[in-house]
């Protein structure tokens, strides 16, 4: 989730854009923005523990400038989290991920109180509210063909229902896995001959030493996805969380999609609402202007000290699912493929009209070639390639297939 670092980002960017404007009088030249004098290093924060039993996560950063590529991560903090029978869970920072990971395994128990403790290396402390868990509350995944916006294609519908009528609040996040197969791939790929060292060398046919055929691709959700049951005659949830159009390749081959549920209160609901609403605002000069929207963290040094972010304990329940394009759609026509691939021939030759040979061979010795050969022949006199993607999957996708896939 980098929903809370893009608001960040958003909030600077939107106050230098209306001071240029203000002060030019109108924004039609270019401007390369950066930030002034006045930044401020935010602390910001997210952390969702919840009911499964795992190793939680606690992510801390901080605020960056516009010139900056991205957020730092805040290193050397100590981070524990302290249940309401004052458990201590103590989190270390994993280095590869920048992530402050519970160094034991733990879930949040319904009844229970937790609170999240921050002492940065510098020696200020930050302190949560006190959260408890929300109710538990199962969910139903189910793709269906439907026409949206007048587009065909298959829309993800999640349901979910609580008797009790405890829950209301609801936030999602997906993950979708889909197989990617190139066509045009073969276990051979072109080289230079090693013993040829040559400026017009001959070129040999080897195996390759890795799966170019079958890839997988992998894409979270990258939104803010909110829904509610406030006003309704049942707390009951029928809502659809990802619309694919037919003509997208991610489900020409085999499509899954795994749904995350948090059932929040309605304190954490409203800061994912608010933040949702300031970061998707189409119009800096809109009435919905972003503010700073504080979350449940304070500081205990300075009251008035600005931190982003929100400690969150609900209760998550998923579901995964599988499918194939002619398990939704018996006759309609498959998706294209990513790219339109078209093969080009190319003479294996130097010096006559025609030859390609130098072509060749800059292909062949690309690092990341934009196309690659293919041939099912062993004659060289004529070569052909292809792009990347079509010959060569893991150009756009992984070749490792996922544990929990299932063909």
């Amino acid at each position: 989730m980098e929903f809370i670092i893009r608001f960040i980002k958003l909030l600077y960017k939107t106050a230098a854009i209306l001071l240029v404007c203000l002060s030019v009088g109108s924004c039609t030249e270019q401007y390369v923005f950066q930030t002034n004098s006045t930044f401020e290093s935010i602390l910001v924060v997210q952390a969702n523990i919840t009911n499964e039993l795992k190793k939680q996560e606690v992510k801390i950063t901080r605020s960056y400038r516009l010139e900056e590529s991205g957020p730092n991560f805040e290193k050397g903090a100590i981070v524990h989290v302290t249940d309401s029978d004052n458990i201590n869970y103590e989190f270390e920072l994993e280095e590869f991920s920048g992530l402050y990971v519970s160094k034991d395994a733990f879930q949040a128990i319904p009844g229970k109180s937790y609170q999240l403790n921050i002492t940065t290396k510098d020696g200020k402390s930050y302190l949560s509210e006190k959260q408890i868990l929300t109710p538990v509350n199962e969910i139903f995944v189910e793709p269906k063909a439907e026409i949206v916006d007048g587009n065909k294609g298959i829309q993800i519908m999640v349901s979910s229902y609580d008797p009790n009528a405890k829950s209301k609040f609801y936030r999602y996040e997906y993950e979708e896995t889909y197989k990617v197969i190139s066509s045009y791939s073969t276990p051979i790929k072109l080289i230079v001959d090693p013993n040829d060292l040559s400026q017009t060398p001959n070129f040999i046919r080897v195996p390759k030493n890795k799966e170019t055929r079958i890839c997988y691709g992998t894409k979270k959700s990258d939104d803010i996805i909110l829904s509610n049951t406030v006003g309704l005659s049942e707390d009951r949830i029928n809502f659809p969380i990802r619309f694919i159009d037919i003509t997208d390749p991610i489900i020409a081959e085999r499509y899954s999609i795994i749904v995350r549920q948090y059932v929040q209160n309605l304190e954490s609901y409203t800061f994912y609402k608010t933040l949702k609403s300031l970061s998707t605002s189409t119009s800096l000069l809109s009435q919905v202007q972003p503010g700073f929207n504080y979350g449940n963290l304070k500081s205990t040094d300075d009251p008035n000290e600005k931190i982003v972010g929100y400690f969150e304990v609900s209760s998550v329940s998923s579901k995964r699912i599988f499918f194939n394009f002619r398990d939704i759609f018996i006759t309609e026509f498959f998706p294209p493929f990513f790219i339109d691939c078209q093969p080009v021939e190319l003479s294996n030759c130097w010096t006559t009209p025609g030859c390609a040979g130098y072509t060749i061979l800059a292909l062949v010795r690309s690092t990341v070639p934009e196309f690659v050969y293919y041939s099912d022949k062993d004659n060289l006199s004529t070569v052909i390639f292809v792009q990347s993607p079509c010959g060569d999957c893991t150009s756009i996708a992984s070749n490792i297939k996922p544990l929990f896939w299932i063909d």
